[in-house]
């Protein structure tokens, strides 16, 4: 491995582990309880709710990511640190709009719900009221990981 590329996969390491941090705190302890039971709902007021959730989530983030990029000495590029955050934003606002509609499986059900059924979870999600919450946050897990190496990019 070249120390182009470790300095990447340290940087990956460096980046995810406080955006994986600030996902709980963002999520459990900063979301307000208000927007947690609105951001599924239909409307504009369901919209309203997850925005405000989705932008108090990316500032808990992109909080961390900073402190951890100062202090560790990560030399991040901001842009690459900002569309790493776009990702981790997006996607969880993508999966948040499904609050509640886990047990759909019809066409008014949210995309990512049809697509759990599709992928045949459908008897887990009917049988089990944790499941829809347990896939909504391996899909916040897995985009984390994708906005790890997007905010580490290539090396220098």
């Amino acid at each position: 491995m070249t120390s182009t590329t470790t300095d990447a996969a340290a940087r990956f390491a460096a980046a995810y582990a406080p955006l994986t941090a600030a996902h709980e705190a963002g999520d459990y302890w900063v979301q307000q309880d208000a927007d947690a039971g609105a951001k599924g709902h239909a409307g504009h007021a369901g919209r309203a709710a997850c925005l405000r959730h989705v932008a108090s989530y990316t500032a808990t983030q992109a909080l961390a990511l900073g402190v951890a990029g100062r202090y560790l000495g990560l030399r991040l590029d901001w842009r690459r640190a900002a569309a790493g955050l776009a990702v981790s934003a997006v996607t969880h606002y993508v999966a948040d709009r499904c609050a509640g509609h886990w047990r759909e499986d019809g066409d008014e059900a949210p995309a990512l719900v049809r697509f759990a059924h599709r992928s045949g979870k459908t008897k887990w999600l009917k049988r089990d009221p944790g499941a829809g919450p347990l896939l909504d946050q391996a899909w916040h897990r897995a985009w984390i990981a994708a906005a790890a190496v997007v905010t580490a990019g290539p090396g220098r």
